[in-house]
């Protein structure tokens, strides 16, 4: 959300709340609405940055996949990167077409792959290539372990996220019994002992 549609949405939802409950307490309460409701809206992502990071979460382990198999057969990392990446485009692919021509002009290996650095899981990436290309090592095995470990953190993210969706699910059945469970359970017990101590005065 733009910055100034979040500060109209937010201050409305304050006058709202002000009007709604009235008085110093109403003014109160809408000021806290509203501040939490500019932090909130802040927050939340455009659902075409969301797919775009859903998508690239899913495309990174695989173009290292290719990335490792283009080095083994023998292409220099900025041809590798050009050729992935026109091949993937996307997020990914975009990025990686960066990298290669970056590394094509002379850029140094964590210039290049730094490209990559704003996608989900794309820093560690970037890290990981640049030590292989600056200390010599095998960017293919580096690729090769890179690819599986994104592959187990897409995994972790997806279990978490459903463990997440279990205890959201609760949540309405919880704000559904519980006045229930007051009203019935606990609310008569307090008249009782009320009407008890009342009645021994």
């Amino acid at each position: 959300m733009k910055g100034w549609r979040r500060w109209a949405a937010a201050s409305l939802a304050g006058v709202g709340i002000a009007l709604a409950v009235g008085g110093v307490a109403g003014v109160l309460i809408g000021l806290g609405v509203a501040a939490g409701c500019v932090v909130l809206f802040g927050r939340l992502e455009p659902a075409h940055v969301r797919r775009e990071r859903a998508t690239a979460r899913s495309d990174l382990p695989f173009a290292a996949d290719l990335l490792a198999a283009a080095l083994r057969a023998g292409a220099p990392p900025d041809r590798a990167a050009l050729a992935v990446g026109e091949v993937l485009g996307g997020p990914v692919g975009e990025r990686l077409v960066r990298a290669g021509r970056a590394l094509r002009l002379g850029a140094t290996p964590e210039i290049a792959w730094g490209h990559l650095g704003d996608l989900p899981g794309g820093a560690r990436f970037a890290r990981a290539a640049t030590r292989s290309a600056e200390h010599g090592l095998a960017l293919t095995r580096t690729l090769d372990r890179q690819a599986s470990d994104l592959r187990a953190a897409r995994a972790a993210a997806a279990a978490a996220a459903v463990r997440r969706v279990g205890v959201l699910a609760i949540v309405p059945v919880a704000v559904c019994f519980l006045p229930a469970f007051v009203l019935a359970g606990v609310v008569p017990v307090l008249v009782a002992v009320v009407h008890d101590v009342f009645a021994v005065l």
